[in-house]
């Protein structure tokens, strides 16, 4: 049974009303304590929390001169980040940098930093890694499946095709893991 809640008496002095611009901090504060985010996604939070739009750009701003927000910083972690823990390609991380409401202008000048060279590095190195788990299947099959890792990595279709028959052409004793 649930117990019976009183009405609040309306004498009740509860304190003072929390001040809006004080919440808003602490929303920010909140949200960048765990990782760093972009000013888009720190604009939708305070949005979420019902922060008028002008108290929120000005904060946004503030925090901005800060240094506390920083746009292409978080888009040059978030690439070297991804690229090595999942071995995302450029294509992916555009798209990822796009969904986390970076700037296109500055999403285009973080991915210009990639070389092409180590982008294909990284996808002989996912393929290595992946070799003993088609080397039993038929050339065509393993193939498929090493292809569409890649792709689902943003590799483009060249690249992937040709770093697959490459290391599908090695001797078995070559095709060792990372």
């Amino acid at each position: 049974m649930k117990p019976r809640e009183e009405p609040l008496d309306p004498e009740l002095d509860l304190g003072p009303e929390a001040d809006p611009e004080s919440v808003a901090r602490k929303i920010l504060l909140d949200q960048l304590t765990t990782r760093a985010r972009t000013r888009a996604e720190l604009a939708t939070k305070l949005a979420q929390r019902d922060v008028p739009d002008p108290l929120a750009t000005r904060l946004l701003d503030r925090f901005e001169e800060l240094g506390l927000i920083d746009d292409a910083a978080f888009a040059r972690d978030w690439i070297e980040q991804r690229q090595r823990g999942r071995g995302l390609a450029k294509r992916a991380l555009a798209q990822e940098l796009r969904t986390k409401g970076v700037p296109d202008d500055l999403a285009k000048e973080a991915l210009a930093e990639i070389d092409a060279g180590d982008e294909e590095a990284l996808a002989r190195q996912l393929v290595r890694s992946k070799l003993r788990s088609v080397r039993g299947l038929p050339r065509d099959k393993a193939t498929r499946r090493l292809v569409g890792m890649l792709a689902r990595k943003g590799h483009s279709p060249g690249v992937a095709y040709r770093v697959v028959a490459q290391a599908l052409d090695l001797p078995a004793s070559e095709q060792v893991e990372c």
